[in-house]
Order: structure tokens, then C-alpha cells, then sequence
């Protein structure tokens, strides 16, 4: 693949919800490339998660057009390797999470994947280990704090080895340490990745540049604003506080 052609490139891409109005996203283009480490900050409601849904192929757009890898998608059959080679974390672990065992949910992706049960669980052990949860293997899933079960359903997804990770929400509701052992793992990932995060400070210490959505359509983020606290970020546009 030619390192000029963007892993994802969206144009003109149009969603509105059946019930809705308008369009969540209104002709809206995108292009990311291999390498780019970019973080998304907007309103609720204003159709983050819809985008990385529909990256996805969980939900079909009404009109525009999706390249992915340099190859077009918009059929279910298309997004087969997408699947293969992105990785979505979604914003709710447990809607990631179904095994019984951390074990099988971790092993699960590579599974699916066609290695071997040795294969697949071998990998899942040096995941886990990985991201500091060696001698998790037998605990149960539903039993995990929240802040463990979002290790976990991280772990489910870097066992696929993606080329690429949507994080939709990965530091949301946990506690302090670990939002600081999620910005490390993410930080030592030689990985591209799209995140989400209402946590600015989060994203400008893991990203390269920040993005918006307003009225349907992204933006850079690139005008600084300079806080009480000394520091700055490229964030101008979006409101946020510190806690």
C-alpha cells in the first residue's frame, strides 16, 4: 500500500438516524494516514461514536463514499478484513466482553482469527501480560472492577494485533491510576489510532492533533488556549474543565 494513501479515507460520508431530524454527520471527509495519532473531542450527541461505527461497517451511512486500506467499502463483505485489521474498542466494556473466563475472552479474537486454541491462548497470556494483568487468566469477567474489565476488553482487542484502534472512551469513569496505565500502554503502542475522550489533557499527551465535529462536519483543532494551570492545548474551540 502506498504510504501517500490514506488507511481511511471518507468523502462526503452522510448519516441521520431514523428518528432524527437531521444528519448526525453532514457530508463530512476524513482522511487518516498510517502513523497519525489522533484524538476527537465533541459534544454527546454530535456523532462521534456513529463515525467509528460506521468505520466499522456496524452502521451503513446514507450517502458518501469510504476507501479503507485503498479499497472501497460499503457492502457487509467488505468490511470482513477491515474487522481484521482495525480494532474497536467500544465505549462500554461489557458490551465487549461475553466469555466466562478472562482467558477465553482474550483468546477469543485470535480465534476467530484462525490460530490454533495453543496459539490463541498463548497470545492472549503475553497480551495480558503486556498490559500488567498476568494471573488474570481465571477470573471471572462480570466479577472485574470497571477499571479492570477496561484492561481486559483492551487486552481482547491488541490479541487481534490491528493495524489500527478506534478507542471510543477508554479512560471514561475510571479511577486516576488507571487512566495513567491506559495513556502508557496507548503511548508505547507502535500503533495508529483514532480516540475519543472528553479528557483533553489525555488526549494532547497521546495524540498528534485533535479533532471536533460541529454541525456534522470535522475540524482541526488547532487554535491554543492557555489555562490558569501553565500549560496550553491545540483546543480552542471545545470547552472543557479540569478536575
Amino acid at each position: 500500500m502506498n504510504p501517500d494513501t490514506p488507511l481511511i479515507n471518507l468523502s462526503g460520508l452522510t448519516y441521520r438516524y431514523p428518528e432524527a431530524a437531521h444528519p448526525v454527520l453532514n457530508n463530512l471527509d476524513l482522511n487518516f494516514y498510517r502513523g497519525e495519532r489522533m484524538g476527537l473531542v465533541a459534544p454527546n450527541g454530535s456523532g462521534k461514536t456513529t463515525l467509528l461505527h460506521i468505520m466499522m461497517g456496524l452502521l451503513k451511512p446514507n450517502s458518501g463514499r469510504m476507501e479503507i486500506f485503498g479499497k472501497p467499502v460499503s457492502e457487509e463483505k467488505d468490511f470482513l478484513e477491515v474487522r481484521r485489521r482495525i480494532g474497536l474498542l467500544f465505549q462500554d466494556s461489557d458490551d465487549q466482553l461475553f466469555s466466562p473466563t478472562v482467558l477465553e475472552d482474550v483468546a477469543f479474537g485470535p480465534l476467530n482469527l484462525g490460530k490454533s486454541k495453543e496459539e490463541a491462548i498463548d497470545i492472549a497470556r503475553r497480551t495480558l501480560a503486556n498490559l500488567g494483568l498476568a494471573g488474570f487468566e481465571a477470573r471471572i469477567t462480570i466479577k472485574l472492577s470497571g477499571g479492570e474489565k477496561r484492561l481486559v476488553a483492551l487486552a481482547t482487542v491488541l490479541a487481534m494485533e490491528p493495524e489500527v484502534l478506534l478507542l471510543d472512551e477508554p479512560i471514561n469513569g475510571l479511577d486516576t491510576e488507571t487512566q495513567k496505565k491506559i495513556a502508557q500502554i496507548l503511548a508505547g503502542l507502535n500503533l495508529s489510532y483514532i480516540i475519543i475522550s472528553h479528557d483533553l489533557d489525555f488526549l494532547t499527551s497521546i495524540t498528534g492533533s485533535i479533532y471536533t465535529i460541529q454541525a456534522g462536519k470535522i475540524f482541526l483543532d488547532d487554535r491554543l488556549q492557555v489555562h490558569e494551570h501553565v500549560h496550553a492545548h491545540p483546543h480552542g474551540t471545545y470547552p472543557h474543565k479540569h478536575e
